[in-house]
């Protein structure tokens, strides 16, 4: 018997049963929602400048969307200690990512109500939903082992202030209880080094009874083949038995899972997919049998959506709708206002509408081309800023480019492939000097390209294949967009149109 799993699923359920009795009533939890953070933020320097609100449709004409490139300003200075900026109190909290296109990295903002109301929530309402549809899971009769990151960032914070990863920040401040129940320790969690925290994680999880596992699919798969590389073991419930389930979010799933079910048995895992940014805690996968994720309407978080169709036109700002409005099968830029002072705040990631009743998502992409099969977000000014040094270091000159992830095997690690026309054709030593400037580069420009690429633990370095003279120009002739402005994506999350060019260059 579980009695411990039994005890909390008491508990969970509760939350489940709240949950779909709200989920008819969207808009009513919504407009609750925006009041508490308005009311919340009262204080604040950017509600006050904004003149505040006293319903939706008021304070969606005072505020207006905003990028991180326009919020960055209000963070810096809260990093640097100050005061009701953009949330109340201070902030010692913030998540380094990349994706900007001004500067090397982002700085979220991880406030104590963001960890208290949505982060940990949000990380409770996917356990729940999982032990509603497993009613016979043990998952707390064991260990939870939790992959996370560290508190290395690009710059040197002020005293009292922590800036790294989101997982390094969830780990760190968490419950001490939950500690009872999960490895590694919170000293083996948060190392920086990661050729030093591999086989600590290894050795740390090797002899415990993991029940479930949570983390980004990418650098879990390669902690768990170190895993059964130590304990000389072909298939993963060799070594934990009672593994049932993979909580898993960052980055798509899809490309891992042959390579799950080819070191762990299908018939005995289950794998559930979060909506976990650094951002906040958005949705979880509610119905094993449904993909789509049930987007969480009372966590902190105020979610507006805007129609791809209107991306960049004069009405754009008009086309914003409140979540309440969305119509199923529809694809939305997500917007959203959260409890740690991100008002409006477009997250560029983008959705489509699975259902109504309760209202569910799926994620489409980006709202601008990128890589991000490793959990990288490589954008494309990454690309352009590494191209350029590349070609002031090599004397190399590139016509035209794209690139796509080539997907981690059970032979080799995961890398990007770059397919390069050359204005003159160069020799294989001078390809190889641009590739290795290229990815050095790449590492300078983006943080968490870096870190993957630390130790070639989880990424290879960059590949690049010589496209003949003229293959992007009769791609796009074949594909009915040569002439004008179109133009080739530079980078691609999946690998259609790089193979397509590939069939063509061969």
């Amino acid at each position: 018997m579980g009695i411990i799993t039994d005890i909390a699923r008491r508990h969970f359920t509760r939350r489940v049963k709240h949950l779909q009795s709200i989920a008819g009533d969207l808009e009513a939890v919504q407009r609750r929602q925006l009041a508490r953070l308005l009311s919340a933020a009262r204080s604040t320097e950017y509600v006050k400048t904004h003149g505040g609100a006293d319903s939706y449709e008021q304070w969606a004409e005072r505020f207006p969307p905003a990028t991180y490139e326009e919020m960055r300003p209000y963070v810096e200075r809260m990093v640097r200690g100050e005061r009701d900026v953009l949330w109340r109190g201070r902030c010692r909290r913030f998540a380094q990512s990349s994706g900007t296109s001004d500067g090397r990295s982002k700085f979220v903002p991880v406030t104590d109500d963001s960890l208290r109301w949505c982060h940990y929530r949000g990380a409770s309402d996917a356990v729940a939903h999982y032990l509603a549809a497993r009613r016979h899971s043990r998952m707390f009769e064991g260990k939870g082992f939790i992959l996370g990151g560290s508190f290395s960032s690009s710059i040197t914070p002020p005293p009292g202030v922590k800036i790294g990863d989101l997982s390094a920040n969830l780990i760190e401040a968490i419950n001490p209880v939950v500690n009872l129940f999960r490895v590694p320790s919170k000293r083996v969690a948060l190392m920086e080094k990661w050729e030093e925290k591999l086989p600590a994680l290894v050795e740390a999880s090797l002899r415990a009874d993991v029940t479930n596992i949570s983390g980004v699919p990418s650098w879990f798969l390669t902690v768990l083949k170190r895993v059964l590389e130590a304990a000389g073991a072909s298939e993963i419930h060799q070594v934990w038995p009672h593994l049932e389930v993979f909580l898993h979010g960052g980055i798509s799933f899809k490309p891992y899972r042959d390579q799950y079910d080819a070191i762990i048995d299908p018939s005995r895992m289950t794998y559930v997919e979060t909506y976990n940014a650094s951002e906040g805690f958005f949705a979880v996968q509610s119905d094993l049998a449904d993909p789509a994720m049930l987007l969480l309407p009372d966590v902190g978080v105020f979610y507006e959506l805007l129609p791809l169709d209107a991306l960049g036109t004069p009405e754009e700002r008009k086309a914003i709708i409140p979540c309440w409005k969305a119509r199923a099968g529809v694809a939305y830029e997500l917007i959203i206002t959260a409890c740690n002072g991100l008002w409006r705040y477009r997250i560029g990631d983008t959705v489509t509408v699975a259902s109504l009743n309760p209202l569910k998502i799926l994620i489409a992409g980006r709202t601008k081309h990128y890589i991000n099969a490793f959990g990288e977000e490589l954008m494309v000014h990454n690309a352009e800023a590494a191209i350029a040094a590349a070609q002031r270091a090599t004397g190399l000159r590139v016509l035209n480019y794209t690139a796509a992830p080539v997907y981690t095997t059970s032979q080799s690690h995961g890398r990007h492939q770059w397919l390069i026309e050359w204005d003159s054709q160069p020799t294989t030593e001078q390809i190889e000097r641009f590739a290795r400037a290229l990815d050095d580069a790449l590492r300078s420009v983006n943080s968490d390209y870096d870190a993957k690429r630390t130790g070639d633990i989880f990424l290879d370095r960059l590949s690049i294949t010589t496209a003949v003279p003229g293959l992007f120009d009769r791609w796009l002739a074949a594909t009915g967009k040569l002439g004008g402005q179109r133009k080739v994506p530079r980078l691609s999350n999946s690998r259609d149109i790089i193979d397509r060019m590939l069939t063509l260059n061969s």
